[in-house]
């Protein structure tokens, strides 16, 4: 089976740990020379993270194996692939799913038996839960400290920032422009009607500015509809 070399490293975990493009070509090199695979290329992306896929050296790895002139790729671990969920998935789709096969030494999967598939499957689902997981908890966070007046991100539409800098205090005037513009949704107006009627009466954004947009009015009426404490 003909196979590349897949090896990536980040500039910081060049220096801070033991997975260099050195100690990965060897690890791969040795993989490849027990399990009688036939390298056909070394293809390595330094200095390159794994938020995207869009790098150099694996966009030519995954376009040789589009083209047939590799039956599978390895690696040192997935993550020198990606980290990312969805990412994971369109490799799959694209590649590992029937077309080409997956090596990786340290994750002990090889695809070409049902033990690695179910391995891979296994890691991509405890994967795809954490991400979940750790999103409701997020949502969960952030609902609480809206609920408690705490600022999140940017100071909302009809509060200002208090001198604590971190509680919400009323600000009157948008409160008032909330108020009507909740009145005018209630009369059956379009929210591109809503925004040309603040724009007309020379209402301001929370950015200072006199023209509305329909977005603009979505996102306040939704978070209007959220609870904050006095």
């Amino acid at each position: 089976m003909k196979v590349i070399l897949y090896c990536r490293v980040s500039t910081r975990e060049q220096a801070d740990s033991g997975l260099s493009l050195e100690a990965q070509r060897a690890k791969l090199t040795a993989y490849a020379d027990l399990y009688d695979l036939e390298v056909v290329a070394v293809i390595e992306d330094a200095g390159e993270s794994a938020k995207s896929l869009k790098r150099p050296g694996l966009q030519r790895a995954l376009t040789m194996l589009r083209r047939g002139e590799a039956d599978g790729l390895a690696v040192v671990k997935l993550d020198r692939l990606t980290r990312n969920v969805g990412d994971w998935q369109r490799l799959i789709d694209d590649h590992f799913g029937s077309r080409s096969e997956l090596f990786s030494v340290q994750d002990s999967i090889d695809t070409r038996t049902a033990g690695g598939r179910l391995v891979l499957n296994v890691l991509l689902s405890v994967a795809q839960w954490e991400r979940e997981a750790i999103g409701e908890r997020t949502r969960e966070a952030l609902q609480h400290r809206i609920g408690n007046g705490q600022r999140v991100g940017k100071v909302r539409f009809g509060f200002d920032l208090a001198a604590d800098g971190v509680s919400l205090v009323p600000n009157k005037g948008e409160q008032e422009a909330i108020a009507w513009m909740q009145e005018l949704r209630e009369d059956g107006l379009t929210l591109r009607q809503i925004a040309a009627a603040l724009s007309d009466r020379g209402i301001t954004t929370k950015e200072g500015r006199t023209t509305w947009t329909h977005t603009a009015v979505s996102g306040i009426l939704k978070r209007a509809a959220t609870p904050v404490a006095a």
